[in-house]
């Protein structure tokens, strides 16, 4: 009997990117092909791009997933709760990493905020991310979520984030959960108005 073809039992997004994640560190990302990683990962290079539309996509894992659990913690906040805060809550619960995972989501983190071959893909990314922030500030404020509050609302906060990250990887005993607590402390006083 012939090995069959394609997606193994075990092949999930999470997994193809943990392995791609660990080619990219150790042989740097332009020096990995997607063959190298749909071999690492055990599946066919057509089988990869069922999971992932391109090689810059696989190091964000299931990053839809998580912005549709952002929503979804954002939209059980109470409207009694002030925006500033749901959203400091939210940010820091999108941002949570098991401790068994800080490792694997450090290396995640530094190839997506350093290798420059990730960055146009990022900010991409980063499109999704902020929506999710303005649809809620633009629910709550009775905007659009294009209206500049929102819009502004969204990259305030991608900014808070993206500063967290980077002191972070600059300081391995850096908690991450303070650096987005504090960083969303800062726009608070400018969010409260909402």
């Amino acid at each position: 009997m012939s090995p069959q073809l394609g997606r193994r039992p075990s092949t999930t997004r999470a997994v193809i990117s943990e392995v791609a994640i660990d080619l990219f560190t150790r042989r740097g990302f332009d020096e990995t092909s997607v063959d190298d990683v749909a071999e690492a990962a055990g599946i066919a290079r057509r089988t990869l791009f069922r999971y992932y539309p391109s090689k810059n996509a696989i190091p964000w894992g299931d990053f839809d997933v998580h912005l549709e659990a952002m929503r979804t913690h954002l939209d059980a906040l109470g409207d009694d709760l002030p925006v500033a805060v749901a959203l400091q809550t939210a940010l820091v619960e999108f941002n949570r990493v098991d401790a068994d995972h800080l490792d694997s989501h450090r290396r995640r983190m530094r190839l997506l905020l350093e290798v420059p071959a990730l960055q146009a893909h990022s900010m991409l990314m980063y499109t999704g991310w902020r929506d999710v922030i303005a649809d809620f500030v633009a629910r709550r404020t009775g905007a659009s979520r294009d209206d500049h509050l929102p819009q502004t609302a969204g990259w305030l906060m991608l900014g808070v984030a993206l500063a967290a990250y980077e002191q972070w990887l600059t300081d391995p005993a850096a908690d991450l959960a303070a650096l987005l607590t504090d960083g969303s402390r800062i726009l608070d006083r400018g969010l409260r108005a909402l």
